[in-house]
């Protein structure tokens, strides 16, 4: 018995201590998810309680088919997208499907946003955090979280062909807004 399927069954028994290491062991992650997908600070420490609560309801049915991490974000992406559903003052008004390049790259390039941003890692953050929610979740899971193309599959029952063409997109409209973030800086020479 693995440490993972341990702490399950230590949780499944009753053991408190057990649960909030389990807790403390992945809440980076779920909050990492979450704060991809929802941009309230109140509305994301709510999702990611919710996240918790749902591990351990179902933590019982959990059978190892995946690693806890795969589940647990599985859930975590959910929990979020399901949030943003209920919810519509979050920006999920475009569907990903109907949602194309060019309008998203619009939306990656206000000349305003790009000159207030001097610093580029906080300009690259503010722009995956304007990707739509789906581009942005696959771009995080893959460079962030270091998840395969099929982990990033099964926590968003996205299958893995999709995987790939959504991150292909996601960085093609980072480039091009990145270029366009260097054509605007004044050139020091």
């Amino acid at each position: 018995m693995n440490d993972e399927q341990l702490l399950v069954r230590q949780i499944v028994d009753g053991n408190v201590r057990a649960y909030q290491v389990l807790v403390e062991r992945y809440q980076r992650l779920v909050l990492h998810m979450i704060s991809r997908i929802i941009h309230h600070p109140a509305d994301i420490e709510d999702v990611c309680q919710e996240v918790f609560i749902k591990v351990y309801q179902h933590l019982p049915d959990f059978q190892f088919d995946s690693k806890l991490s795969t589940w647990i974000a599985t859930i975590a992406y959910r929990t979020g997208i399901n949030y943003l559903k209920k919810n519509r003052h979050e920006a999920l008004h475009h569907s990903l499907d109907q949602l194309t390049d060019a309008e998203a790259l619009t939306e990656l390039t206000s000349p305003d946003e790009l000159l207030a941003s001097v610093d580029w890692h906080a300009f690259l953050h503010a722009q995956i955090a304007k990707l739509p929610v789906h581009y942005r979740t696959i771009v995080t899971l893959y460079h962030l979280d270091e998840l395969s193309y099929q982990e990033i599959g099964t926590i968003t029952s996205l299958p893995e062909g999709t995987v790939k063409n959504y991150l292909f997109r996601a960085r093609r409209l980072l480039k091009q807004a990145l270029e366009q973030h260097d054509k605007q800086q004044p050139k020091h020479g």
